[in-house]
């Protein structure tokens, strides 16, 4: 069983997620559902992602709606670009998405912007046939992944957003306004988006409905090397992916020997890059691959993807585009509004630019948990070795047994915790099996209330990696939790 199986087994088991309306028989395939454990730990990854690059840059955060117009799609490009290359078996009407199918049957990286007679040349070339009964392939099309909806009576059209962006881009002129914005100005979004998958498959790694979580920063183009804030992170190690060549650089170098092209750049791929660090991923195991002209999305000039190592191959977790003036451009032209602002820095007129992490949560969570399972053959166990910060549990309370007063002591430290922590209270078997449960969701500690503990008011702390144990007075158990988290 590989590391995506043992994975899928566990979080399934252990309440992290599971499909969407799993007991009917027409359920659709790219919905899935976060359990109580997962959800706990995707709402830990979002606030380390508040705390370690909202909060350390000064960025304001909106909550937009998930519903929008038809023209701010028109306006964004997706109404004519947001599309997957798609094939159609003659015969059975079996249908396929065209690069990936061409890709693994031939094992040829087929880009999926190639025009349909570029794809029609290669199904022609390998003779390729449907994979469901062998048949013949009508020409290839374009599939657009947008989930289109109706509003009211007259039903007019709207579609559920495919980013979480578009809002971001929309809101800007209010935003500047209200917050008496200056720029570079950083605004963050975190929410569900949609798309309309052609193929959805592997849990969490390609959804219809996911969650991202989006930077987006508006800044004057002329002064993208005034940032004095660099020298924060300029030591930051990086691992770039360039050209199919590997570079180990700090942000500097990286800036230096023209890897990045400025410094608002290389500030925010840093501030990635620490953030990620904090999580539990292995950071050695992940690296930034600048995206060549076929890949990049049609409206960005410069395309890093953060991308992570994994049992299934390298997933990309956050798209990083530096957007230039499209996206204002395009919603002033087709909003008729004036989008231009003032930058109080030098009091020029500019329509700003943009830069962008584009972030999947969900995509973050499995690498997470993968990167953190760990089987320990000597112990017999399996454990995640989620951080602190991010554990769906910081600490179990258990009684050792439930007799001579240790079951009320226990639950009495357990109402006083669980107020400020992510606690979990069990009493159910043995404690070695209690463990082992708390080991599997990945929780750092465990308190055991035992008879000492009624004589000179201590419990056992357990750490959960080493399995070392120690004494702690009930009155510092809190303190002990607000050093490590």
């Amino acid at each position: 069983m590989n590391n995506y199986d043992t994975v899928m087994k566990l979080s399934l088991e252990r309440g992290f997620y599971f499909p969407s309306c799993e007991i009917y028989a027409d359920s659709h395939a790219g919905f899935w559902e976060y359990g109580p454990t997962g959800n706990n730990l995707k709402n830990n990854f979002i606030e380390l992602w508040r705390r370690e690059l909202l909060r350390r840059d000064d960025m304001i955060e909106i909550d937009g709606s998930q519903i929008m117009s038809r023209s701010v799609f028109v306006a964004s490009g997706h109404l004519d670009n947001f599309t997957d290359p798609i094939i159609k078996c003659k015969n059975c009407g079996a249908t396929f998405r065209a690069d990936r199918y061409i890709t693994e049957k031939t094992g040829k990286e087929t880009p999926e912007l190639l025009s349909a007679s570029e794809i029609d040349k290669l199904i022609m070339e390998y003779s390729l046939k449907c994979a469901s009964c062998n048949g013949p392939f009508h020409e290839s099309s374009r599939f657009n992944m947008m989930f289109k909806v109706e509003i009211g009576p007259s039903r007019e059209q709207a579609y559920l957003r495919p980013e979480t962006c578009q809002t971001i881009f929309v809101d800007f002129p209010r935003l500047f306004k209200t917050m008496r914005g200056r720029l570079p100005l950083a605004v963050a979004q975190v929410g569900k988006s949609f798309r309309n998958e052609i193929a959805p498959r592997q849990s969490l790694l390609r959804l219809r409905e996911f969650y991202q979580a989006e930077i987006e920063v508006f800044c004057n183009p002329n002064r993208l090397d005034e940032l004095p804030k660099f020298e924060q992170v300029k030591d930051t190690p990086l691992l770039l992916s360039i050209k199919n060549s590997t570079h180990s650089v700090s942000a500097n170098e990286a800036l230096q020997q023209g890897y990045f092209p400025n410094k608002l750049v290389a500030y925010y791929l840093s501030l990635l890059s620490q953030f990620y660090s904090k999580t539990g991923i292995d950071m050695e195991r992940t690296r930034f691959r600048q995206l060549s002209d076929e890949e990049k999305a049609f409206y960005a000039t410069i395309a890093f993807d953060f991308e992570v190592e994994t049992s299934i191959g390298w997933l990309e977790l956050v798209a990083c585009n530096y957007r230039s003036d499209y996206d204002l451009k395009r919603h002033s032209d087709v909003s008729k509004q004036n989008l231009h602002v003032i930058d109080p820095a030098d009091n020029s007129k500019v329509l700003p630019h943009l830069f962008e992490l584009s972030m999947g949560i969900d995509r973050s969570i499995y690498s997470i948990l993968e990167h953190s399972y760990y089987e320990d053959t000597e112990a017999k166990r399996v454990v995640l070795k989620l951080v602190p910060q991010i554990a769906p549990v910081l600490v179990g309370v258990f009684p050792l047994v439930t007799k001579d007063g240790l079951r009320e002591k226990a639950r009495e430290i357990h109402s006083k915790l669980k107020l400020d922590y992510s606690t979990f209270y069990d009493e159910s078997g043995s404690i070695g099996r209690r463990y082992r449960r708390l080991e599997e969701i990945g929780a750092p500690f465990a308190l055991t209330i035992d008879n000492q503990t009624m004589k000179d008011d201590t419990v056992t702390i357990r750490h959960r990696d080493t399995m070392s144990q120690d004494r702690i007075k009930v009155s510092e158990i809190s303190n002990f939790l607000d050093t490590i988290i």
